[in-house]
């Protein structure tokens, strides 16, 4: 019956009998038994038959989803539009029994075979889309034929091989596998392995089955890198070009930088400052649909793992040509902005330029003159110094302002892995935010709002950075749960200044991080779309992304608008800043939102990958940690001294039977009334590492009440 409907679902016309006998491949005997099959069909309303023959019904209870597989074997199906038939607005339920040769991530036709108020069910007729043909995993070597077990716990199966498919691979080896024959009788499909990765121990290895698993584009074509190494170093003065190389720029970058894409330089006027931010002018080497383009608009974006980039161009561009060091003539594209004392824009303008920076800063030597008031540092940077104090002056205002209207000042942290010799992670902290990371975003903030304003007030097609509003369902869950934690929420709508109350509230308290994960969690995610809307977050009527097309695609595409813009203002000079190599600003704002989610991804599954091998060393040991996720198998720990998460599994409370009350986000001990919510500070036991699966594990937890000092970490009770 399933194979019927396969091969009529997504025709337009209907197949009449004889033809359906030659699509199904039957024989004669077989073609017998298919007119009362098709009868039975059209009577259960799952097929339709005309003069012209077969088709399926209107009305049938067939749907497309994408199905998420659990470790266990179930799966649930996310329909992107359900119809209005559909019960519930909710995931179908998919047995394992019923998954056919469907795996994770694919898009299939499902069934419905149960409708309940609580779920529906159903069951896969066809897989319309295979999510990949190539898996990440570690081969186990056999007599005859070996097998790769995939690193992906939710691919419940196992890839055979035969040796000579095996590319001579050693037991224990990570390799990527190509599935070549998916065997829909069979749980196991047959495979090929067609690159070796190493030792899954190596750190580089590791990030290695990350680059595959999430198919990232890090090979460029012969055709891109030839084009790259056969670019002009010259820079020369030409038509349109402003010569900025008497501006004091600096770059102000962190220690570990690998590119240095934007100059600042600030200058004191008479009724406030003149900020220039400075941009590499990629747009100036990279031209539209060649293959330099091309590569690079396939990879969307540059991505950063701690132990290697992905770049988004090749290295002569990225670290020299475009890269904005000091003491060289540079290409670049600038916006001159002007504002009052107070921070409000007067005035702007955007120039194609030559720059030349007159130093490479950090950020902790900045904040060391301006915080610290390192006497040392100072010395050393005298010319500097007032320059970097009207940066200060300036930025201060601006962030200033920005809050003023409601930007919400949310402070997440990112994770900072240090790595030694030898392979070794050394260390997890939370990656430092001082005065000179604000003044750099401060400033790129300024440019790309002012562009994204220019842009709108000519009527310019280009890629805006957008952020719509959040959900409501999902506020009014934050709300309800603050309230159960006791939090005093203000009054109002959620606007972005609500927002940034809430967050005041909780700023400096332990509470402070699950607070700002869970209104982040509210959001709607940014996206690039040629239809501004404007951007929450920042409460920006007009935002775009202009300050790094060394590492994101959208970035160069707003260069070259604004190059059309330029050209469009001044008849005399010609652009060859041509079209995006795309049909629509619609597509490429799509596609380009994909890719950057994508190697958000994999980052942060990289980072995950290192906390685990840096804690099996750890075994033991106790810390001090904060409950950031609640769930009816037990708690999540966010530990305090080192950015690091695991989970303490409900079993391993063993002194009470604990329930969830999942409206307050807490667990409640039924026979002593003993309560973990979110938020709550906890000294927990790292029980156990499973590098494998990346999880970590704690136990012997107790709450440390409000007025108890953390302690440091020890291995001692």
């Amino acid at each position: 019956m399933d194979e019927v409907v396969a091969v009529l679902y997504g025709r337009e016309e209907p197949l009449p009998q004889r033809a359906l006998v030659d699509a199904l491949d039957l024989d004669r005997r077989q073609g017998k038994i298919l007119k009362p099959l098709l009868a039975a069909l059209c009577h259960d309303r799952i097929l339709v038959e005309d003069d012209e023959g077969y088709a399926i019904h209107p009305e049938a209870r067939l749907l497309e989803g994408v199905l998420s597989v659990h470790p266990r074997g179930f799966a649930f199906a996310a329909v992107a539009k359900p119809p209005e038939w559909l019960a519930i607005d909710r995931d179908l339920f998919v047995p394992a029994s019923a998954l056919a040769s469907a795996r994770h991530g694919d898009t299939v036709l499902l069934a419905v075979t149960r409708m309940g108020h609580e779920r529906v069910e159903g069951r896969v007729v066809k897989v319309l889309v295979r999510a990949t043909n190539r898996v990440v995993g570690t081969y186990v070597a056999g007599q005859t034929t070996g097998m790769v077990e995939p690193e992906d716990e939710r691919l419940a199966f196992h890839i055979l091989v035969r040796r000579e498919a095996s590319c001579n691979a050693k037991n224990g080896e990570a390799v990527l596998c190509e599935i070549t024959d998916y065997h829909p009788d069979s749980r196991n499909p047959e495979g090929r392995i067609i690159e070796v990765l190493g030792d899954p121990a190596s750190l580089q290895v590791q990030t290695d089955m990350v680059v595959r698993k999430f198919e990232l584009p890090h090979a460029f074509a012969d055709q891109a890198l030839a084009q790259a190494e056969a670019l002009d170093e010259a820079v020369v003065m030409a038509p349109g070009r402003v010569d900025l190389r008497e501006v004091l720029h600096v770059t102000i970058d962190g220690e570990d930088a690998r590119d240095f894409d934007d100059a600042v330089a600030v200058e004191k006027t008479r009724s406030g400052f003149r900020l220039h931010v400075s941009i590499a002018d990629v747009s100036h080497y990279v031209i539209p649909g060649s293959p330099l383009d091309l590569d690079a608009y396939r990879r969307g974006t540059s991505v950063y793992f701690p132990t290697r980039v992905v770049p988004m161009l090749p290295e002569r561009l990225s670290n020299n040509l475009c890269s904005l060091v000091p003491d060289q003539d540079r290409y670049a594209f600038t916006a001159i902005l002007d504002f009052d004392r107070e921070g409000r824009r007067r005035a702007k303008a955007f120039t194609r330029s030559i720059i030349r920076s007159q130093r490479r800063l950090t950020y902790t030597r900045v904040r060391q003159v301006l915080v610290d008031q390192d006497p040392a540092v100072r010395r050393e940077l005298k010319p500097l110094l007032t320059p970097l104090k009207w940066m200060g002056e300036l930025a201060a205002e601006l962030e200033k302002q920005r809050l003023a209207r409601g930007s919400i000042g949310f402070e997440l942290p990112e994770a900072k892995v240090e790595l030694a010799e030898g392979d070794r992670v050394t260390g997890i902290t939370r990656l430092e935010r001082n005065q000179a990371h604000k003044i750099i975003e401060e400033f790129m903030l300024a440019a790309n709002e002012a562009v994204a304003e220019t842009f709108a007030e000519h009527a310019m097609p280009a890629l805006y950075r957008i952020h719509e509003q959040p959900d409501p369902i999902k506020v009014a869950e934050f709300v309800e749960f603050g309230r159960g934690m006791g939090l005093p929420l203000p009054a109002g709508s959620a606007s972005p200044a609500w927002f940034g109350r809430v967050l005041k509230l909780v700023a400096g308290t332990p509470q402070e991080y699950i607070v700002n994960n869970l209104l982040l969690r509210t959001m709607q995610q940014a996206r690039y779309s040629p239809d501004n809307v404007g951007h929450f977050g920042l409460a920006a009527e007009y935002y775009t992304h202009f300050t790094s097309p060394i590492r994101r695609y959208p970035d160069l595409m707003v260069h070259r608008a604004l190059t059309r813009l330029l050209a469009a203002k001044d008849k005399t000079r010609a652009t060859a800043a041509g079209q995006a190599p795309v049909d629509s600003l619609m597509e490429a704002g799509g596609e380009l939102s994909k890719r950057e989610r994508v190697a958000v991804d994999a980052e942060r599954e990289v980072v995950d990958r290192l906390k685990v091998r840096f804690m099996a060393d750890r075994v033991g040991e106790q810390y001090d940690g904060v409950v950031a996720g609640v769930t009816s198998f037990g708690l999540f720990i966010e530990l305090v001294e080192i950015f690091v998460s695991g989970v303490v599994a409900l079993t391993d409370l063993r002194d009470d039977y604990y329930q969830l009350d999942e409206k307050r986000h807490r667990l409640v001990g039924k026979r002593t009334n003993r309560i973990f919510q979110l938020g709550d500070l906890v000294r927990v036991r790292v029980a156990s590492v499973e590098p494998a699966r990346r999880h970590i594990n704690f136990d012997t937890l107790r709450k440390i009440e409000p007025g108890q000092a953390a302690r440091p970490a020890t291995d001692n009770p």
